[in-house]
């Protein structure tokens, strides 16, 4: 297998508006010197040799984006910023009346002039731990940029619920040699009375496995993704022409790269700790595991 001799891409998915948490999360700060969880992961990557970062943004905070991780990245790695707008799709599919974004999966396919390195992507509001960083970026590097090898960061469902309201994930299906099958996006899970319960597609609430894996949106790509996304997007728009919340999803993309038999995602296991911020009352827990990871010196006080 030829491997790529580029290291490898981050791209952040930072366009999302918050609106279950209240405001930009992915600006807020979780440390008293200011740090922000995307400046973690993006520490994490640095030293896991990741050497280009991507981010995926709305034009409205380019500003306070490019003033925040401008100076922080200089000399130390390319960035990019690539934006996701609501219309940014043909214009018979335009409509004023839509106020939501249309998905990971548009998100991603907005980067695809910009990458052509093998590349992960994550959510800029998660923080998924040095380890994962490491695991990734050493996978990617074996990884033949031509070829239609993929992967992705796998959690148990347990690990990554707030306790603050319902939350979306991507189920897993797994076979034996640890390939992903199948990906079933739950968008309402939550516990109750220590129970993990989620939505059916009927509205119904279900059991769920808290020992389901997981996907938290870190995925390794290489370029040849975006041919699976081009085509699928245009479908989706063309059957939810008339639907104002309608989302293109990642899992969407990689169920059609399963399908297709020509493309495999392993699951890569990583036992770095998860957290991230849904609800604004999801932040106070996560500012104390970082605080005892800084003790821990696994992180400096001061990032930058």
């Amino acid at each position: 297998m030829k491997a790529s001799n580029l290291k490898p891409t981050l791209v952040i998915l930072a366009a999302g508006m918050g609106s279950r948490y209240g405001g930009l999360k992915q600006l807020d700060t979780f440390t008293p010197e200011g740090a922000t969880i995307i400046d973690f992961s993006i520490y994490d990557a640095l030293q896991a040799g990741f050497g280009k970062f991507v981010f995926i943004i709305r034009k409205s905070f380019e500003k306070e984006f490019k003033a925040i991780f401008d100076k922080k990245l200089e000399g130390k790695a390319e960035v990019v910023y690539v934006f996701q707008e609501i219309d940014d799709v043909p214009e018979q599919y335009q409509n004023p009346e839509r106020t939501k974004p249309w998905g990971t999966g548009h998100a991603l396919l907005m980067t695809k002039d910009v990458v052509k390195e093998n590349f992960a992507i994550i959510n800029a509001d998660d923080f998924y731990g040095k380890e994962a960083f490491k695991i990734m970026a050493q996978e990617l590097v074996k990884i033949d940029p031509n070829s239609y090898n993929f992967n992705m960061m796998g959690y148990l469902l347990k690990n990554t619920v707030s306790e603050h309201g319902f939350v979306s994930r991507g189920e897993c299906e797994v076979d034996e040699n640890g390939f992903l099958t199948e990906i079933n996006e739950r968008l309402h899970i939550e516990k109750v009375n220590n129970h993990l319960i989620r939505k059916d597609e009927n509205g119904v609430f279900v059991p769920i496995d808290g020992e389901a894996v997981v996907s938290m949106n870190f995925w390794g790509f290489t370029p040849k993704c975006f041919e699976f996304g081009i085509t699928l997007f245009k479908e989706f728009l063309e059957e939810n022409k008339g639907n104002l919340k309608a989302e293109f999803f990642i899992p969407l993309i990689v169920n059609e790269i399963l399908k297709s038999g020509k493309a495999t995602v392993e699951v890569l296991k990583s036992d770095a700790k998860w957290f991230g911020v849904t609800y604004k009352e999801d932040k106070e827990i996560v500012q104390k595991e970082i605080e005892l990871l800084q003790k821990n010196k696994s992180y400096p006080a001061k990032l930058w």
